[in-house]
């Protein structure tokens, strides 16, 4: 079945970084878009990064020039490096594909960025 396993969330300091993996499975990996999404308690989850089967990747501005999303077929994994974190960027990311008319969501990593 498919399945979406998030990993690589975690405590930071301001301007720190991490790395999130997004491991796929379950489908035919390269012939689909991803997207990055995060959650803060009592808003909306929101579109932070995607990237196209071809590797064209698009950012909200929020993150523009801080965060890398990049994809490794072999693997069946999408990363979402992210620099310079800020407070602000505290919240359970997700990664998502579209299968059809199906969104496949992962369980979420948790990424809290201390002041």
């Amino acid at each position: 079945q498919v399945q979406l396993v998030e990993s690589g969330g975690g405590l930071v300091q301001a301007g720190g970084s991490l790395r999130l993996s997004c491991e796929a499975s379950g489908f035919g990996f390269s012939r689909y878009p991803f997207g990055w999404y995060r959650q803060v308690p009592g808003k909306q989850r929101e579109l932070v990064a995607s990237i196209s089967t071809g590797g064209t990747t698009t950012y909200d501005g929020s993150v523009k020039g801080r965060f890398t999303v990049s994809r490794d077929n072999a693997k069946k994994t999408v990363y979402l490096q992210m620099n310079s974190l800020e407070p602000d960027d505290t919240a359970v990311y997700y990664c998502k594909v579209n299968l059809v008319t199906i969104d496949y969501w992962g369980q979420g990593t948790q990424v809290t960025v201390s002041s």
